[in-house]
C-alpha cells in the first residue's frame, strides 16, 4: 500500500533526474566536497600528526564512509523519494519517516549558519580583489582584519543573503537544468583552481617539505582524539547523515551503476581534501608557519602568506574563489534536501520551496551573522544569553553539524541493515547490473553496514558528549 501510493505520486510530480552518470557524480561529489575538505581537513591533519591523520582518514573512508555512503545512495534510488518518503516507501512503522524528517531539519539547520561562513568567502574574495588584504602583514594585523569583518553588523548579514539568493536560483532551475548544469561547470573550475594552485604551492621555497609533513606519519601522536577526529571527519565531508544523498541518490536512473558511482564520489571527495592539504602545508612551509594554527588558518594565517608570495593577490583571488565554488556546491545540497521534502510530500512548485527554505534560512542565519561582535548576547561571552560559552554560529554547529548528523548517520545505518535489510540494500545496489562482489565481498559489505558502520557512528557520537570535543 505504500509504495502504490510512493508511485502514484511519483507519477503526479516532475520530480526531474540526472541526464547521466557524470552529472550524477560530480554532483554527489559537489555535494561531499565543502569547506570541510578544503578547510577544516588540513588543520585536522597538522592536528593529527600530519600523514597518520591521513592514513586514518583514509582507512575510515574505505571501511565506514563509503558504505554508508552506498547505503543512502540506494535507498534513495529503490525508493525515488526525499528522506521522509524513502523511509516512509521502504521500511515499514511510523517511526522511520520522523529519521527522513531529521535528516530534513539537519539540511536546513546546518545550511542556516553554513551559508554565514559561506559568506566570509565572498567578503574575503573582495578583499582580495580590492586590495584590503595586502595589509595582512603579519598575524596581528590578519587577526585584526579578519575580526573586524566578522564583527561588522552588516557585511556579514548581506553576504550571507546573496549566497543563498545564489543558491536558491540554482536550486530553483531542477535537477538537470539547475544542480546538475551548474555542478558540471562549478566542479571542473574547483578542480583546476585546485590543482593550479597546488603545483603554484609545491614549487615554492621550502614547498616540499609540506608535501613530506602531509604524508609522513607522526605516530607519538596517535591517541583517541585522533582517531576520532579522523573518523568525525571521513563520515562528515561525504555529506552523511542528513539525507543530501538519500535525496541525489533519488534522482538517479536504475540504469546508474551506484556501486561505481559511490566509489568515485568518495574518491573524488578524499581527493580534493589532499589537494587541498598540497596547498596547504607547502604555503605553510614557506612562509614557516606553524601547520597547527587551528580555524584561524585560512582566514588569519594564509592572508599573510600570499602576501609574501610573488602574484600573491592572485593566488589570493584564486583561492577564496575555490573556496566559495566548495561551498556553493554544498549549498545547493542541503537547500535541495529541504526543498525535495516540501516539493515530494507536501506538493509544492520547486519555485515556491525553493524561495520559501531559502528565505527561512536567512533569517535564521542572521543571528549566526552577528554573533562575532556585532551582537554580545549571541557571542558566547560574559553578556552571552547562550549555554556553554558557546557562540550562536558554534552552537548551532554542534546541535545541527555534530549531534544531529551522528543520530541521523546511525539510524541510517539501523533502518538500511536491520528494517529493509541486507539483501534488499544490496538488490538495490545493484540494480540491473552484475553482483558488486564474489559473495564473500558482498558479506563484508553487509557486515559494515549492519555491525561495523553503526558501531562507529555510535562511538563517535558518545565521543562527543563525553569529551566535549566537536568536529
Amino acid at each position: 500500500m505504500i509504495n502504490m501510493a510512493s508511485s502514484q505520486l511519483n507519477e503526479n510530480i516532475d520530480r526531474g533526474q540526472w541526464t547521466g552518470r557524470i552529472g550524477f557524480i560530480l554532483a554527489a561529489a559537489g555535494s561531499a566536497i565543502g569547506l570541510g575538505n578544503i578547510w577544516r581537513f588540513p588543520y585536522s591533519v597538522a592536528e593529527g600528526g600530519g600523514g597518520l591523520f591521513v592514513i586514518i582518514y583514509l582507512f575510515f573512508v574505505l571501511v565506514i564512509g563509503l558504505p554508508v555512503l552506498l547505503a543512502e545512495l540506494s535507498l534513495g534510488r529503490a525508493s525515488q523519494r526525499n528522506p521522509v518518503g524513502a523511509f516512509k516507501a521502504m521500511i515499514p512503522g511510523k517511526f522511520w519517516p520522523y529519521v527522513g524528517g531529521l535528516g530534513v531539519l539537519t539540511g536546513g539547520g546546518i545550511l542556516a549558519f553554513y551559508s554565514v561562513i559561506a559568506g566570509w568567502t565572498l567578503g574575503y574574495l573582495g578583499k582580495s580583489v580590492s586590495g584590503t588584504l595586502s595589509q595582512a602583514v603579519d598575524g596581528e594585523s590578519s587577526g585584526q582584519i579578519f575580526s573586524s569583518f566578522v564583527a561588522d553588523p552588516t557585511w556579514p548579514v548581506i553576504l550571507s543573503g546573496i549566497f543563498l539568493l545564489i543558491t536558491f536560483f540554482v536550486v530553483r532551475g531542477g535537477v538537470a537544468k539547475g544542480i546538475e548544469r551548474a555542478t558540471t561547470l562549478l566542479m571542473p573550475a574547483l578542480f583546476v583552481l585546485l590543482l593550479a594552485l597546488a603545483v603554484r604551492a609545491l614549487t615554492l621555497p621550502n614547498g616540499m617539505e609540506g608535501l613530506i609533513y602531509l604524508f609522513t606519519p607522526d605516530w607519538s601522536k596517535l591517541s583517541l582524539n585522533v582517531v576520532m577526529g579522523a573518523l568525525g571527519q571521513a563520515l562528515f565531508s561525504l555529506s552523511l547523515g542528513m539525507g543530501a544523498m538519500i535525496t541525489y541518490g533519488s534522482y538517479a536512473s536504475k540504469k546508474e551503476n551506484l556501486w561505481k558511482s559511490g566509489i568515485f564520489i568518495a574518491t573524488a571527495d578524499t581527493g580534493i581534501a589532499l589537494l587541498a592539504g598540497l596547498i596547504i602545508f607547502p604555503t605553510l612551509f614557506f612562509a614557516s608557519a606553524d601547520p597547527q594554527a587551528g580555524p584561524g588558518l585560512v582566514f588569519v594565517v594564509l592572508p599573510t602568506i600570499f602576501n609574501q608570495m610573488p602574484f600573491g593577490s592572485v593566488v589570493a583571488m584564486a583561492f577564496f574563489s575555490l573556496l566559495g565554488i566548495a561551498a556553493l556546491t554544498s549549498t545547493v545540497s542541503l537547500l535541495e534536501v529541504v526543498v525535495s521534502y516540501f516539493v515530494d510530500e507536501k506538493g509544492w512548485s520547486r519555485h515556491t520551496a525553493s524561495i520559501t527554505i531559502a528565505g527561512a534560512c536567512f533569517l535564521l542565519a542572521i543571528p549566526s551573522a552577528l554573533a562575532f561582535g556585532a551582537s554580545p548576547q549571541l557571542s558566547g561571552g560574559d553578556d552571552s544569553i547562550l549555554p556553554f560559552g558557546l557562540d550562536f554560529l558554534s552552537l548551532n554547529n554542534n546541535i545541527w553539524g555534530n549531534y544531529s548528523l551522528s543520530i541521523g548517520a546511525f539510524l541510517i545505518c539501523v533502518g538500511v541493515a536491520w528494517f529493509w535489510g541486507i539483501p534488499k540494500f544490496l538488490s538495490a545496489l545493484e540494480d540491473g547490473h552484475s553482483q558488486i562482489f564474489p559473495m564473500p565481498g558482498r558479506q563484508i559489505v553487509g557486515l559494515l553496514v549492519k555491525i561495523i558502520c553503526p558501531l562507529a557512528v555510535l562511538t563517535v557520537l558518545i565521543f562527543i558528549i563525553a569529551t566535549g570535543n566537536y568536529f
